[in-house]
Protein backbone atom coordinates (compact mmCIF):
# COMPACT_ATOMS: atom_id res chain seq x y z
CA UNK A 1 0.00 0.00 0.00
CA UNK A 2 3.12 2.67 0.85
CA UNK A 3 4.16 1.48 -2.59
CA UNK A 4 1.08 2.20 -4.44
CA UNK A 5 0.58 5.36 -2.59
CA UNK A 6 4.82 7.06 -3.14
CA UNK A 7 3.88 5.75 -7.07
CA UNK A 8 0.41 7.38 -6.84
CA UNK A 9 1.67 10.65 -5.53
CA UNK A 10 4.99 10.62 -7.64
CA UNK A 11 2.37 10.62 -10.88
CA UNK A 12 0.01 13.16 -9.34
CA UNK A 13 3.36 15.03 -9.19
CA UNK A 14 4.50 15.04 -12.61
CA UNK A 15 1.13 15.36 -14.00
CA UNK A 16 0.89 18.64 -12.14
CA UNK A 17 4.60 19.63 -13.12
CA UNK A 18 3.61 19.47 -16.44
CA UNK A 19 0.39 21.67 -16.35
CA UNK A 20 2.56 24.31 -14.24
CA UNK A 21 4.93 24.27 -17.29
CA UNK A 22 2.06 24.18 -19.79
CA UNK A 23 0.81 27.52 -17.62
CA UNK A 24 4.03 28.93 -17.54
CA UNK A 25 5.53 28.31 -20.88
CA UNK A 26 1.89 29.59 -22.41
CA UNK A 27 2.62 33.27 -20.15
CA UNK A 28 6.28 33.57 -21.77
CA UNK A 29 4.95 32.84 -25.18
CA UNK A 30 2.18 35.80 -24.99
CA UNK A 31 5.00 37.83 -23.29
CA UNK A 32 7.31 37.30 -26.10
CA UNK A 33 4.60 38.53 -28.74
CA UNK A 34 4.18 41.78 -27.13
CA UNK A 35 6.92 44.84 -28.29
CA UNK A 36 9.25 45.11 -25.41
CA UNK A 37 9.55 48.06 -22.96
CA UNK A 38 12.02 50.46 -24.72
CA UNK A 39 14.69 51.48 -21.99
CA UNK A 40 16.45 53.93 -23.87
CA UNK A 41 15.96 54.19 -27.90
CA UNK A 42 18.50 54.96 -30.87
CA UNK A 43 17.73 55.80 -33.90
CA UNK A 44 19.52 56.18 -36.91
CA UNK A 45 20.34 59.72 -38.23
CA UNK A 46 18.52 60.91 -41.16
CA UNK A 47 20.94 60.65 -44.64
CA UNK A 48 20.05 63.39 -46.94
CA UNK A 49 20.28 63.26 -50.38
CA UNK A 50 22.67 66.05 -51.01
CA UNK A 51 24.87 68.11 -48.27
CA UNK A 52 26.83 71.41 -49.56
CA UNK A 53 31.06 71.65 -48.76
CA UNK A 54 32.31 74.76 -50.03
CA UNK A 55 29.45 76.38 -51.53
CA UNK A 56 28.79 72.71 -54.01
CA UNK A 57 26.14 70.22 -53.73
CA UNK A 58 27.60 66.49 -53.15
CA UNK A 59 25.15 64.38 -54.27
CA UNK A 60 24.51 61.41 -51.67
CA UNK A 61 22.50 59.10 -53.27
CA UNK A 62 24.71 56.98 -54.64
CA UNK A 63 24.73 53.91 -52.62
CA UNK A 64 28.17 54.28 -51.29
CA UNK A 65 28.21 57.97 -50.50
CA UNK A 66 25.24 57.49 -48.79
CA UNK A 67 26.86 54.39 -46.54
CA UNK A 68 30.16 56.26 -46.42
CA UNK A 69 28.25 59.48 -44.84
CA UNK A 70 26.13 57.62 -42.93
CA UNK A 71 29.18 55.84 -41.30
CA UNK A 72 30.46 59.07 -39.96
CA UNK A 73 27.03 61.08 -39.22
CA UNK A 74 26.50 58.12 -36.81
CA UNK A 75 29.60 57.88 -35.51
CA UNK A 76 29.69 61.59 -34.48
CA UNK A 77 25.48 61.52 -33.47
CA UNK A 78 26.51 58.82 -30.91
CA UNK A 79 30.12 59.42 -29.60
CA UNK A 80 28.59 61.82 -27.54
CA UNK A 81 31.74 63.15 -25.17
CA UNK A 82 33.69 63.89 -27.85
CA UNK A 83 31.17 65.72 -30.20
CA UNK A 84 30.47 67.62 -26.86
CA UNK A 85 33.83 68.43 -26.56
CA UNK A 86 34.18 69.55 -29.86
CA UNK A 87 31.64 72.38 -29.76
CA UNK A 88 33.20 73.48 -26.38
CA UNK A 89 36.31 74.14 -27.90
CA UNK A 90 35.18 75.61 -31.40
CA UNK A 91 33.66 78.32 -29.07
CA UNK A 92 37.24 79.22 -28.27
CA UNK A 93 39.32 79.02 -31.25
CA UNK A 94 37.13 78.99 -34.59
CA UNK A 95 36.75 82.92 -33.76
CA UNK A 96 40.50 82.99 -34.16
CA UNK A 97 40.66 80.10 -37.51
CA UNK A 98 37.62 81.82 -39.52
CA UNK A 99 39.06 85.31 -40.36
CA UNK A 100 42.56 83.51 -41.30
CA UNK A 101 40.20 81.52 -43.65
CA UNK A 102 38.64 83.96 -45.17
CA UNK A 103 41.93 86.38 -45.41
CA UNK A 104 43.89 83.75 -47.08
CA UNK A 105 40.43 82.80 -49.91
CA UNK A 106 39.98 79.39 -47.88
CA UNK A 107 36.29 78.22 -47.60
CA UNK A 108 34.95 78.50 -44.15
CA UNK A 109 34.14 74.60 -43.95
CA UNK A 110 38.22 73.79 -44.04
CA UNK A 111 37.63 74.85 -40.44
CA UNK A 112 35.93 71.39 -40.12
CA UNK A 113 39.31 69.65 -41.54
CA UNK A 114 40.82 70.97 -38.26
CA UNK A 115 37.98 70.01 -36.36
CA UNK A 116 38.98 66.38 -37.44
CA UNK A 117 42.36 66.80 -37.88
CA UNK A 118 42.83 67.60 -34.44
CA UNK A 119 39.95 67.76 -32.71
CA UNK A 120 40.68 71.65 -31.73
CA UNK A 121 43.16 70.41 -29.45
CA UNK A 122 46.95 72.66 -30.27
CA UNK A 123 49.14 69.92 -28.44
CA UNK A 124 47.69 67.28 -30.28
CA UNK A 125 50.35 65.02 -31.79
CA UNK A 126 49.99 61.93 -34.43
CA UNK A 127 51.94 58.59 -34.28
CA UNK A 128 53.49 59.98 -37.99
CA UNK A 129 54.84 63.37 -35.69
CA UNK A 130 52.36 65.44 -37.23
CA UNK A 131 51.66 68.13 -34.97
CA UNK A 132 49.47 71.06 -34.16
CA UNK A 133 45.92 72.14 -35.08
CA UNK A 134 46.58 71.45 -38.59
CA UNK A 135 48.41 68.33 -37.89
CA UNK A 136 51.40 69.29 -40.54
CA UNK A 137 54.93 67.08 -40.76
CA UNK A 138 57.90 69.23 -40.06
CA UNK A 139 58.83 69.35 -43.83
CA UNK A 140 55.51 70.52 -44.94
CA UNK A 141 55.32 73.28 -42.14
CA UNK A 142 58.90 74.92 -43.02
CA UNK A 143 57.66 74.75 -46.94
CA UNK A 144 55.04 77.13 -45.57
CA UNK A 145 56.80 79.44 -43.53
CA UNK A 146 56.47 78.14 -40.66
CA UNK A 147 59.66 77.91 -37.66
CA UNK A 148 60.88 75.01 -36.00
CA UNK A 149 64.15 75.08 -34.11
CA UNK A 150 65.09 73.47 -30.52
CA UNK A 151 62.50 75.62 -27.94
CA UNK A 152 60.00 76.35 -30.95
CA UNK A 153 57.83 74.77 -33.25
CA UNK A 154 54.85 77.07 -34.82
CA UNK A 155 53.41 73.76 -35.88
CA UNK A 156 51.77 74.49 -32.08
CA UNK A 157 51.08 77.88 -32.62
CA UNK A 158 47.07 78.28 -33.79
CA UNK A 159 47.45 81.28 -35.51
CA UNK A 160 50.69 80.38 -37.87
CA UNK A 161 49.58 77.13 -38.46
CA UNK A 162 46.82 77.77 -39.72
CA UNK A 163 48.31 80.55 -42.41
CA UNK A 164 50.36 77.65 -43.27
CA UNK A 165 47.68 75.62 -43.69
CA UNK A 166 46.05 78.18 -45.82
CA UNK A 167 49.06 78.27 -48.13
CA UNK A 168 48.94 74.24 -48.53
CA UNK A 169 45.31 74.73 -49.29
CA UNK A 170 45.89 77.24 -52.14
CA UNK A 171 48.64 75.28 -53.54
CA UNK A 172 46.67 72.50 -53.91
CA UNK A 173 43.46 74.29 -54.93
CA UNK A 174 45.52 75.30 -58.39
CA UNK A 175 46.51 71.76 -59.08
CA UNK A 176 42.82 70.31 -58.39
CA UNK A 177 40.52 72.75 -58.91
CA UNK A 178 38.05 71.24 -56.69
CA UNK A 179 37.94 71.76 -52.67
CA UNK A 180 36.88 68.39 -52.17
CA UNK A 181 39.91 66.90 -53.71
CA UNK A 182 41.94 69.43 -52.13
CA UNK A 183 40.51 67.81 -48.72
CA UNK A 184 41.44 64.22 -49.51
CA UNK A 185 45.22 65.31 -50.33
CA UNK A 186 45.31 67.12 -47.28
CA UNK A 187 45.39 63.82 -45.86
CA UNK A 188 46.34 61.55 -48.48
CA UNK A 189 49.08 64.19 -49.51
CA UNK A 190 48.98 65.30 -53.25
CA UNK A 191 51.40 62.81 -54.75
CA UNK A 192 49.08 59.74 -53.91
CA UNK A 193 45.61 61.89 -54.62
CA UNK A 194 46.93 62.90 -57.74
CA UNK A 195 48.62 59.71 -58.94
CA UNK A 196 45.39 57.41 -58.07
CA UNK A 197 43.38 59.96 -60.12
CA UNK A 198 45.56 58.94 -62.91
CA UNK A 199 45.46 55.47 -62.47
CA UNK A 200 42.21 54.98 -61.76
CA UNK A 201 40.60 57.10 -64.43
CA UNK A 202 39.12 59.49 -61.92
CA UNK A 203 38.17 63.01 -62.01
CA UNK A 204 37.59 63.82 -58.35
CA UNK A 205 38.99 61.91 -54.73
CA UNK A 206 35.15 60.63 -54.15
CA UNK A 207 34.96 58.16 -57.35
CA UNK A 208 38.77 56.93 -56.01
CA UNK A 209 39.44 53.37 -54.04
CA UNK A 210 42.11 54.53 -51.12
CA UNK A 211 42.89 53.55 -47.70
CA UNK A 212 40.36 53.60 -45.55
CA UNK A 213 41.58 56.74 -43.82
CA UNK A 214 41.68 58.84 -46.72
CA UNK A 215 38.53 57.40 -48.22
CA UNK A 216 36.56 58.25 -44.84
CA UNK A 217 38.15 61.89 -44.47
CA UNK A 218 36.20 63.97 -46.41
CA UNK A 219 32.90 62.62 -45.38
CA UNK A 220 33.87 62.73 -41.57
CA UNK A 221 34.34 66.59 -42.26
CA UNK A 222 31.05 66.75 -44.16
CA UNK A 223 29.40 64.75 -40.94
CA UNK A 224 31.14 67.41 -38.10
CA UNK A 225 29.48 70.10 -40.54
CA UNK A 226 26.09 69.38 -40.41
CA UNK A 227 25.93 68.84 -36.99
CA UNK A 228 27.66 71.79 -36.02
CA UNK A 229 24.68 73.35 -38.36
CA UNK A 230 21.85 71.37 -36.47
CA UNK A 231 23.25 70.23 -33.28
CA UNK A 232 20.04 70.37 -31.70
CA UNK A 233 18.30 68.11 -34.69
CA UNK A 234 21.15 65.19 -33.74
CA UNK A 235 20.64 65.78 -30.07
CA UNK A 236 23.30 68.37 -28.86
CA UNK A 237 22.05 71.31 -26.25
CA UNK A 238 24.01 73.46 -24.80
CA UNK A 239 23.72 76.47 -23.55
CA UNK A 240 25.94 79.66 -23.31
CA UNK A 241 27.95 78.62 -19.80
CA UNK A 242 28.32 75.15 -21.34
CA UNK A 243 31.05 76.47 -24.13
CA UNK A 244 34.26 77.34 -23.04
CA UNK A 245 35.29 81.24 -22.95
CA UNK A 246 37.68 82.95 -25.42
CA UNK A 247 40.44 84.55 -23.95
CA UNK A 248 41.64 87.91 -24.00
CA UNK A 249 45.07 88.18 -23.93
CA UNK A 250 48.33 90.32 -23.63
CA UNK A 251 50.94 89.98 -26.19
CA UNK A 252 54.17 90.43 -25.26
CA UNK A 253 56.88 91.12 -27.95
CA UNK A 254 60.20 88.99 -27.08
CA UNK A 255 63.45 89.25 -29.31
CA UNK A 256 66.04 88.21 -25.99
CA UNK A 257 66.21 84.61 -24.76
CA UNK A 258 64.43 84.15 -22.41
CA UNK A 259 66.69 81.40 -19.64
CA UNK A 260 63.46 80.25 -17.61
CA UNK A 261 60.07 80.22 -19.14
CA UNK A 262 58.59 79.52 -15.21
CA UNK A 263 60.70 82.43 -13.62
CA UNK A 264 59.26 84.58 -16.83
CA UNK A 265 55.53 83.61 -16.03
CA UNK A 266 56.23 84.09 -12.29
CA UNK A 267 57.43 88.13 -12.41
CA UNK A 268 54.16 88.66 -14.75
CA UNK A 269 51.81 86.48 -12.01
CA UNK A 270 50.93 83.49 -13.81
CA UNK A 271 52.07 80.33 -13.38
CA UNK A 272 54.44 78.33 -16.25
CA UNK A 273 51.57 76.31 -16.93
CA UNK A 274 49.27 79.61 -18.18
CA UNK A 275 52.19 80.29 -20.85
CA UNK A 276 52.55 76.55 -22.16
CA UNK A 277 48.91 76.39 -22.28
CA UNK A 278 48.62 79.45 -24.23
CA UNK A 279 51.27 78.83 -26.17
CA UNK A 280 51.94 75.34 -26.91
CA UNK A 281 54.68 76.42 -30.00
CA UNK A 282 57.12 77.17 -26.57
CA UNK A 283 58.33 73.75 -26.89
CA UNK A 284 61.29 74.03 -23.94
CA UNK A 285 61.19 75.43 -20.41
CA UNK A 286 63.34 78.04 -22.40
CA UNK A 287 63.55 80.15 -25.41
CA UNK A 288 66.50 80.59 -27.14
CA UNK A 289 65.31 82.93 -30.24
CA UNK A 290 68.22 82.34 -32.37
CA UNK A 291 68.07 86.18 -33.49
CA UNK A 292 64.60 86.13 -34.62
CA UNK A 293 61.30 88.10 -32.66
CA UNK A 294 58.24 86.01 -31.04
CA UNK A 295 55.42 86.92 -29.73
CA UNK A 296 54.23 85.24 -26.05
CA UNK A 297 50.22 85.44 -25.25
CA UNK A 298 49.31 86.21 -21.53
CA UNK A 299 45.73 85.71 -20.72
CA UNK A 300 44.29 87.95 -18.87
CA UNK A 301 43.93 87.13 -15.14
CA UNK A 302 40.32 87.75 -14.80
CA UNK A 303 39.65 84.67 -17.47
CA UNK A 304 41.51 82.17 -16.24
CA UNK A 305 38.56 81.46 -13.77
CA UNK A 306 34.65 80.34 -14.49
CA UNK A 307 33.62 82.10 -11.27
CA UNK A 308 31.53 84.67 -13.97
CA UNK A 309 30.17 81.78 -16.64
CA UNK A 310 30.99 82.16 -20.06
CA UNK A 311 28.03 84.54 -21.68
CA UNK A 312 30.18 84.66 -25.36
CA UNK A 313 28.65 82.25 -28.00
CA UNK A 314 29.93 81.68 -31.59
CA UNK A 315 27.74 80.20 -33.68
CA UNK A 316 23.93 81.00 -32.13
CA UNK A 317 22.77 77.80 -33.64
CA UNK A 318 24.90 76.19 -31.02
CA UNK A 319 22.38 77.35 -28.09
CA UNK A 320 19.04 76.99 -27.37
CA UNK A 321 17.36 79.74 -25.01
Amino acid sequence: MKLNNILSFLVAGVVCLGVACSVSYTDASKELKQKPTVLSMTTSPEIPSQVMFCNKPIDLTRYDMHERFDRELSSFTYFHSTTMLLFKRANRYLPVIEPILKAYGIPDDFKYLAIIESHLDPRSISPANAGGMWQLLAGTAKENGLCIIPTVDERYHVEKSTVAACKYLNKAYKKYGNWATVAASYNGGMGRISGELRKQFADESFDLWLVEETSRYVFRIMAIKTIFEQPYKYGFVFKAADLYKPMRMESVEVTANIPDLAAFAKERGLDYADIKRFNTWLRDRKLITAGRTFTIQLPKKGDLYYKTPNTKVHDPRWVVD
